[in-house]
């Protein structure tokens, strides 16, 4: 039986998608490995839970960074984990893959994410750019001849990219995004209010107060870590105006990276975006107040996709039913 899946390969989530049954996994991109014999222990929601707590014997592993593989191994075993898991692998199983892929990557980087497939038991992969793929998924309609523009934040990167007749016109992809605004709170929580926090706080601290612009009514939120001069456990307040300074510079290298894309977009398609907009995808278009940041910045129209965390992998299932 031939199976059409969809693999959203993200630097901090992985998402398969099944052509008939829509999004059938949505976990963490991180597995936990024995040490010595290099078996996977565990992986998504529960190799997370065990991030820097785990023990000498155990290694918690994100296997790709920036987008792209870095441990091969550690990917192969995370995606035949959920394959596995969903009864998508198997010797009767024939499955055709659709994986998505930042843009601006080399054609090595491409034969890695391919050859996990198919590792991954794939009779056929199909390789598609994130931005065009998220822009199908947030229900933009890329076939006409219009320009549109989409912007999708996620871990490792943040794709821009201008489409029009169903394919990309011009468009980039930057180191910058959810995993380097986190790793900024970690590091100026460190340097500025002399604490240590992990990257599960820190990532709790983007979510829940984290903001693109200072606001009068600053939301506050107490954190705990280790101090960095007594080395012990420690409680301290943060409020939403001080993230904003810890997370300005990178938010400004995204939205820098979104004018670069504009001044090089063809006349034409540029007076389709003043009208249409752009459109923000992922988990990073979620961080408060950024639409409107970006709106004051590029003075066009800026929407938050509706199903922001699912564009990409929604999109897969669109071009799904196209293979």
């Amino acid at each position: 039986m031939v199976r059409k899946i969809g693999i959203d390969l993200g630097t901090t989530n992985l998402l398969i998608c099944l052509d008939n049954k829509g999004v059938i996994v949505d976990e963490p991109s991180v597995i936990t490995v024995d040490a010595s014999s290099k078996k996977c222990i565990a992986a998504g929601l529960d190799a997370r839970e065990m991030l820097g707590r785990t023990p000498k014997n155990m290694l918690c592993i994100r296997p790709l960074k920036d987008g792209v593989v870095a441990d091969f191994e550690a990917t192969d075993m995370m995606l035949n984990y959920f394959l596995k898991k969903c009864e998508l692998k198997g010797m009767f199983k024939k499955n055709i893959i659709l994986i998505c892929h930042p843009t601006k990557i080399t054609s090595v980087e491409k034969n890695a994410i391919r050859d996990c497939a198919y590792r991954a038991g794939a009779k056929k992969v199909y390789l598609e750019e994130e931005p065009k793929v998220a822009a199908v998924g947030a229900g933009l309609d890329i076939g006409k001849a219009s320009g549109n523009m989409v912007l999708d934040i996620g871990g490792g990167t943040s794709d821009i990219a201008v489409l029009s007749l169903g394919d990309i016109v011009c468009s980039t992809s930057i180191k910058t995004a959810g995993n380097r605004i986190t790793q900024d709170i970690i590091e100026n929580v460190r340097s500025k209010r002399k604490m240590y926090i992990g990257e599960q706080t820190a990532e709790e601290i983007k979510q829940k107060i984290g903001n693109a612009m200072v606001v009068k009514d600053a939301e506050t939120i107490s954190v705990s870590g280790r101090d960095v001069e007594t080395g012990l456990p420690h409680a301290i307040e943060i409020n939403s105006n001080e993230v904003e300074s810890y997370i300005r510079g990178s938010v400004q290298e995204i939205v820098h990276a979104t004018k670069t894309i504009l001044e090089v977009t063809p006349p034409e398609l540029a007076s389709d975006i003043v009208q249409h907009g752009l459109v923000l995808t992922g988990g990073g278009a979620l961080l408060r107040n950024l639409d409107t940041l970006m709106r004051n910045e590029l003075m066009i129209p800026v929407y938050v996709a509706e199903n922001a965390l699912h564009s990409v992998v929604d999109g897969c299932n669109i071009m799904l039913q196209n293979l």
